[in-house]
């Protein structure tokens, strides 16, 4: 399991495709480089070129699995890290008081290293908040709750679905589990306490069952489809074909067994230690209607179809499945830490996703952007979508293409087409060979609706 944690670490903090694979290029300038740590333990990283712009970059690194270790990143990967430091960009980032649903101390934390750098520098001429995955949750934190300390913000694969959204629509992908496959077992789907690898190995070998046969499938790919998980796992690979329904039905559980049973059946309980009990619910929850809306709804029909099993007699079982009821002060916690009100503080935001991410599904993005249109904030918000398989698996060219649209739109105040997907490929195109690890591969996407929307509009 340490290997599992460590894998996760890795690829939840930046992208794979990045981390590691190359070293740091040298820039050209000295590099100023402070760390230290503040009284809560969390400790800060910062760099600042001899030839500074004036410009602040604060990073927000993702979820860090319990045991694993917990750096002070400032940047996602280092390709990206020396693009900026050589264009006169200050680095700086904080490692967070704790590991897991860090909310809470990452804020604050990320809030500290700011003022350290002021303390150390001066104030930034502009501030710049960005981040992957939790890190990108943690970014629209940060706007949402101190928007006079950011010009801009870049929030990555993030979780901006908000905290108690996101952990419900998990929840009802876990029901789907408990209820078709795991039946007669012991299997939890809340209140795990922490840590609980029994209930993960009941998780992972009910689903590893479910697999060996068609009527498996059909109900792998329904709670998949409660989830709204992509049928595209690798980013090597090419898309399955819209009717490869096996195709996609073999991706999703993949995600499920290799990434996300890990967060649902075990890194749950770490959460709910931290909100001090469970807060998802699926009281009130009609499964026909939430199937009649996922993204997935044609395979999940088709499949069933094809082992001869009866969908309508399985979404009965779960309409007669005893309900889960959320603890009131739980979902507080949750509420706070974080869930967003849409309002953007007038700064731009550009958001970035792959359309193939099944541990934070782009359907993040249509909740983010309905609570920021509820609040009239929209005309502040462009997203922007890579056409590839996995989380936050963004080439470096294609980060900083993002980066330098949100700086063009800093100094024009205009969008003016620089987040269209043909100007964001040709931006990361001209970077050349050296960021550009896999072809540039921005393309028009509307992500489709999310399925358990929870927000202050």
């Amino acid at each position: 399991m340490a290997g599992l944690g460590r894998k996760l670490f890795v690829s939840l903090v930046g992208s794979t495709l990045a981390i590691c694979i190359v070293p740091l290029t040298a820039v050209a300038a000295s590099i100023d480089t402070r760390s230290g740590s503040f009284t809560d333990g969390a400790t800060y990283l910062i760099q600042k070129p001899s030839d500074w712009n004036g410009a602040l970059v604060l990073y927000s690194h993702g979820y860090v699995v319990p045991g694993s270790p917990n750096p002070a990143p400032d940047v996602g990967d280092p390709l990206t890290g020396a693009w900026l430091l050589g264009h006169g960009y200050a680095l700086a980032g904080s490692s967070y008081a704790s590991t897991g649903w860090a909310l809470e101390e990452a804020i604050p934390d990320q809030i500290a290293t700011l003022d350290t750098f002021t303390g150390l520098f001066g104030a930034p001429t502009r501030t710049i908040a960005w981040g992957h995955s939790l890190g990108g949750m943690i970014t629209a934190g940060l706007l949402q709750t101190h928007p006079d300390r950011f010009d801009a913000a870049l929030p990555m694969c993030g979780v901006v679905g908000g905290g108690v959204g996101v952990w419900n629509q998990a929840l009802d992908a876990e029901f789907a589990i408990q209820q078709l496959l795991a039946s007669g077992t012991n299997l939890k789907v809340v209140n795990l306490g922490f840590p609980n690898f029994a209930n993960l190995g009941l998780a992972e070998s009910a689903v590893g069952a479910a697999q060996t046969t068609p009527a498996g499938h059909a109900r792998i790919a329904l709670a998949a489809a409660l989830g709204d998980l992509p049928g595209w796992f690798s980013p090597a690979s090419v898309e399955p074909a819209a009717t490869d329904y096996g195709a996609q039905e073999y991706n999703q559980y993949l995600w499920i067994t290799q990434i996300n049973a890990f967060f649902l059946f075990f890194l749950r309980g770490e959460m709910e230690a931290r909100a001090g009990g469970n807060p998802s619910w699926n009281t009130g929850v009609d499964y026909s209607k939430q199937l009649a809306m996922s993204a997935d709804i044609a395979e999940v029909q088709a499949l069933y179809a094809q082992a001869g099993l009866s969908l309508d007699a399985d979404l009965a079982t779960l309409a007669a499945a005893p309900r889960i009821s959320a603890d009131s002060g739980a979902v507080g916690y949750l509420t706070d830490n974080i869930v967003y009100n849409g309002e953007l503080g007038g700064k731009p935001v550009l958001t970035l996703h792959t359309t193939g991410d099944g541990l934070v599904v782009p359907e993040n993005e249509q909740a983010y952007r309905s609570s920021a249109q509820r609040a009239k904030s929209a005309p502040h918000l462009r997203e922007a979508f890579v056409h590839r398989a996995g989380h936050c698996e963004f080439t470096p060219a294609e980060t900083i293409a993002a980066f330098q649209a949100l700086v063009s739109r800093l100094d024009t105040g205009r969008w003016a087409g620089v987040t269209d997907p043909a100007a964001l490929n040709a931006a990361a195109t001209a970077l050349g060979t050296t960021y550009n690890l896999a072809p540039a591969s921005y393309i028009d996407y509307a992500s489709p609706k999310f399925l358990r929307p929870f927000d202050l509009g």
